[in-house]
């Protein structure tokens, strides 16, 4: 696989062990389905990204919930705040390294600990990724769909990912809503024809939710 970026993953990570978990997990996930790394490692960036000890990298243990991100020691407090959303009333809230919602892509996973593993969170990212190029045609419309259908929010996540390829070393999440790069040098990002609107494509599988369904 080309890096876009010119850096290799292992170059990505803190010097904490739990920050290179999701890094490794990306690695595993984009030789599996052929999603270029490039794109899973930056995604991971501004889903999860935090800073420690002067490197910017993604960390396993996130939790964003009511538009507001919490970054937890360890996957048992994480675990441990997921259940605790649950008990409150909060359905819908985001998880792991690539932030998958718990209402929309839960059903894919059994427990919070398979939610969190950074293994099983890359992969299904990936594959959720995989299946919006099918539907896309490209991967610059397949990335802003991962996060929203509405064409603002999709083309400023879009701009976030790309700043995160140009510069991994420095690149942190930016503000909600950012200006579009006007120049794209990867063409793994080239737009092409503007997706529709709707809310997250929401995973079907048979597999028991982790929540209910509906609202």
């Amino acid at each position: 696989m080309v890096f876009l970026c010119g850096v290799a993953p292992a170059a990505w990570a803190s010097r904490h062990p739990d920050a290179a978990l999701c890094d490794r997990a990306a690695e595993t996930a984009a030789k599996a389905t052929g999603v270029p790394i490039d794109i899973l490692l930056a995604i991971s960036r501004v889903e999860s990204g935090r800073r420690r000890n002067g490197t910017f990298s993604p960390w396993p243990w996130t939790i964003d919930a009511d538009g507001t991100g919490t970054f937890y020691d360890t996957e048992a407090d994480a675990i441990a705040a997921a259940t605790a959303h649950l008990t409150d009333g909060t359905r819908s809230f985001d998880i792991g390294c690539f932030q998958l919602n718990i209402r929309w892509h839960g059903q894919a996973f059994a427990t919070f600990e398979e939610m969190f593993d950074p293994d099983r969170n890359a992969t299904y990212a990936a594959q959720f990724l995989q299946r919006l190029y099918a539907e896309k045609g490209n991967w610059a419309d397949a990335v802003s769909a991962y996060h929203s259908r509405s064409p603002d929010l999709a083309a400023a996540y879009l701009s976030q990912v790309k700043a995160v390829i140009e510069q991994p070393s420095d690149a942190a999440p930016g503000p909600a809503v950012v200006p579009v790069i006007a120049v794209n040098n990867f063409p793994l990002l080239q737009a092409g024809l503007p997706g529709g609107i709707g809310s997250i494509v929401p995973a079907t599988t048979a597999r028991r939710p982790l929540i209910g369904g509906g609202d």
